[in-house]
């Protein structure tokens, strides 16, 4: 498949206001302003920003959770609509996965249901034991194997990180080309971060996925996109290719990002003075 040819996600000029109420008086938070961006398939663009910058805001209006307040999102060239059948296409191809895994599962049913229940919606076609050796195929692709261990299991039966695997296999279900990851592993230990982006990353290149990987964490960035978007206060600040973002940022606010970010050299440094100071005590 030519690069023309791949399948595109894509925001125009996305503008999203807020009326905020207090007492008689009403006022307009702009959360996002003038958006616009092209995700390809089998690529990854990373929106990075602080908390309030505008990310999941974003994320909420390319899943149709938020209306725009003006602008466009676009699945292969075609505008689709909101509500009934066109929704429910553009849904089994842009899939998102929520930050907290056990807030975006359902704590009643089995982690086998929460695979089911979208084959059925988006594959009628599939069997009875067809859809349940879909979702068992998901189980192992998402490495929790073997899957029979797992399926009749609950969500507080798993850990938090085997939760964002099964939160990942159910986005896959449909047969999402996109994929919208929303601060994936923001609510994961530090151990199992790179576990559950090393998958993404090997899903990706598996299925051709195009990722929003929308993160304040720019290490991870770097090393898991094509391109970095950096949003400040609802505006695209810096955008370009992932290395020279980080290595040659030309915007204030990416150098104060990345200022704020951990050094490991400096981290080393206050561990072995800290261990001299234990040892001497």
């Amino acid at each position: 498949m030519t690069d023309q040819a791949k399948p595109t996600l894509e925001a125009r000029h996305l503008v999203k206001d807020f009326t905020l109420r207090s007492g008689l008086k009403t006022s307009k938070l702009h959360a996002v302003k003038d958006v616009s961006f092209t995700l390809e398939a089998g690529r990854t663009i990373a929106l990075v920003g602080e908390s309030g910058s505008g990310k999941s805001t974003i994320a909420r209006m390319l899943m149709k959770l938020e209306k725009p307040t003006s602008g466009e999102i676009l699945l292969n060239g075609r505008a689709s609509g909101n509500h009934g059948g066109e929704l429910e296409r553009y849904r089994s191809d842009v899939q998102m996965v929520f930050q907290d895994p056990f807030a975006s599962l359902n704590p009643f049913h089995t982690i086998v249901h929460h695979l089911e229940r979208p084959l059925r919606l988006h594959h009628p076609e599939l069997s009875g034991s067809q859809v349940r050796e879909r979702a068992l195929e998901l189980l192992e692709r998402v490495r929790l194997s073997p899957a029979e261990h797992f399926a009749d299991r609950r969500p507080h039966e798993l850990s938090g990180g085997q939760r964002q695997r099964v939160a990942i296999a159910r986005a896959l279900a449909p047969g999402a080309r996109f994929i919208v990851a929303d601060e994936p592993v923001s609510m994961l230990d530090v151990s199992i971060r790179l576990g559950v982006l090393n998958l993404l990353a090997d899903l990706q290149r598996e299925d051709d996925l195009g990722v929003l990987y929308i993160t304040h964490d720019l290490a991870t960035a770097r090393h898991f996109s094509d391109e970095i978007m950096v949003l400040y206060h609802g505006d695209v600040v810096e955008r370009g290719p992932a290395d020279k973002v980080i290595l040659d940022p030309q915007h204030d606010y990416t150098k104060t990002l990345l200022g704020a970010a951990p050094d490991p050299e400096n981290l080393g440094r206050l561990r072995d003075e800290v261990r001299r100071e234990l040892a001497g005590a």
